[in-house]
């Protein structure tokens, strides 16, 4: 096995892992968990990206006792945004469902060294790559960096997202429209380019995109437009490369527990997130890792150009 690029952390995975309750995040009832409340206490980060170590409570990352069942045995997969929130929930279970796995993350070193303990923890190389990936050239050393260090690549999950609400579209500056497109449109191209002559008969590509893509959100105008984008992006790329054998699928989140929420939105507005879903709170991330752990699977293997809504029982037009 290859070392381990330079300015990335390779971590090997310990093959004695911790005894697991055995209860899988899959089927435990919501009701049996205390990390799904319906309410959350008022709080605020004053920093982007937010921090998922200084969050209350912590999002639920299946970290406790999802049990996984070798759906991804041998796999190699890349997250990207994996340190934390759902990107970290998508480690943990492809990990316990015997991949290794390799996660990009813009600065957030605390919430990657925990990220990559549980990785290693489930018995699975990781590898921690830090830096922007709105920056081309990282986005191609991301992938790089992950061939290098393991040798090939089945599944890319493009994850990496970010946003900055604003009340109306006056407020929408020049360079907040062009970073935030940046991020979530311009950086999932780029790694994508640069993955697809690596991912050969039964690749996978997953694409992170939202609940509000779908249904629009007033106070998010740019980054509800990066979300429609994906979705474009996601049907056109499984089109194309369908006769490649590679999949190409998405994940339309609805209100998820992540660092993302903390840090764009007030206390008073994080104390109701998620009370106006069907189910009145807001989703956990392991809640979402269960789809893209199907989607990456040969349990999908008739599924492609499809968005999987998980949202709380929010109704959309697919």
């Amino acid at each position: 096995m290859p070392g381990a690029p330079q300015g990335a952390r390779l971590h090997k995975g310990k093959r004695a892992a911790r005894n697991l309750r055995p209860t899988s995040a899959l089927t435990m009832p919501p009701e049996a968990r205390m990390s799904t409340p319906k309410k959350l206490p008022p709080q605020h980060q004053d920093r982007q990206p937010g921090l998922e170590s200084e969050m209350e409570p912590k999002p639920d990352s299946g970290a406790e006792d999802y049990v996984g069942s070798g759906r991804l045995r041998g796999k190699v997969a890349l997250v990207t945004g994996g340190d934390s929130g759902i990107g970290r929930a998508i480690a943990v279970a492809f990990a316990r469902e015997g991949a290794d796995v390799a996660f990009a993350y813009l600065d957030e070193h605390e919430d990657a060294r925990e990220t990559a303990r549980l990785v290693s923890e489930a018995g699975q190389k990781t590898l921690a790559i830090a830096g922007d990936i709105a920056d081309v050239a990282h986005a191609d050393k991301i992938v790089a960096d992950t061939l290098k260090s393991f040798g090939r690549l089945d599944v890319l999950v493009n994850n990496a997202a970010e946003q900055h609400p604003q009340e109306s579209l006056e407020d929408v500056s020049a360079a907040q429209l062009e970073r935030t497109f940046q991020t979530n449109v311009f950086a999932m191209f780029h790694v994508t380019r640069a993955a697809l002559p690596h991912l050969g008969q039964g690749g996978v590509i997953l694409n992170t995109t939202s609940v509000t893509a779908y249904r629009g959100s007033a106070h998010l105008l740019d980054y509800s437009a990066t979300k429609g984008a994906i979705v474009a992006f996601t049907r056109s790329l499984a089109l194309q490369v369908v006769d490649r054998g590679i999949r190409v699928n998405g994940v339309a989140p609805g209100p998820i527990w992540t660092p993302l929420i903390p840090s764009t939105f007030t206390a008073t507005e994080v104390a109701e997130f998620g009370k106006k879903t069907p189910m009145g709170r807001p989703g956990q991330p392991f809640e979402v890792a269960a789809g893209y752990v199907f989607l990456a699977s040969e349990a999908a293997s008739y599924i492609t150009g499809q968005i999987l809504h998980i949202n709380g029982g929010e109704v959309v037009n697919a």
